[in-house]
């Protein structure tokens, strides 16, 4: 992800101007446009970038990663529980195709299964939960040619960081510790 600071151009061409110092446009086919239309450029004309003052949440973060702070766009450690279920499949078939996305996905740390169910257990790196989240939902669907899952549906996910899962072990409440890792019979 590429972060660009204010008062950085934006574009590689960009001319460094905004739309306020920008000359006027003539007036002529764009005019008779709906109100709220973009207005028409000449052919050539490049487009004009304009910037938004930065806000209290963003010049906080910079202030910090300048007195040595973490950067905010630093990806962080998620703990992924994914739960898939649909109509039975051989046993054999299941397990095959798990240890296959385990060997595919080289994070995963353990997988439980059944003849119409599995669970599937992680650590995903992701600068935010919706990342994270978005990846994990992806997975099933990704890999299930390539790996050979059962056509199953996802029908559970919990994403919670590092700090959370670590808690919830030291209060005994979260699930349990992923050993032993692999691929496993409920």
């Amino acid at each position: 992800m590429r972060r660009v600071h204010p008062g950085v151009a934006a574009a590689r061409g960009s001319t460094g101007e905004t739309e306020s110092s920008a000359a006027p446009r003539a007036a002529g086919p764009a005019s008779s446009r709906a109100a709220g239309s973009a207005p028409a450029r000449a052919p050539g004309e490049e487009r004009v970038l304009t910037s938004v003052a930065a806000g209290e949440r963003y010049l906080a973060q910079e202030g910090a990663e300048s007195k040595g702070g973490q950067p905010v766009d630093v990806p962080r450690l998620w703990h992924v529980t994914l739960s898939v279920s649909g109509e039975e499949a051989p046993l054999k078939e299941v397990r095959r195709a798990l240890e296959q996305l385990a060997h595919d996905h080289p994070f995963l740390l353990t997988s439980r299964y059944a003849g119409d169910h599995a669970e599937i257990r992680y650590w995903e790196e992701a600068r935010d939960l919706h990342d994270a989240a978005a990846v994990a939902l992806r997975l099933w669907g990704e890999h299930r040619q390539t790996a050979g899952l059962p056509p199953w549906e996802i029908v559970g996910l919990e994403v919670i960081d590092r700090q959370t899962y670590h808690q919830r072990i030291a209060e005994g409440y979260g699930p349990a510790p992923a050993t032993p890792v692999g691929v496993h019979p409920y």
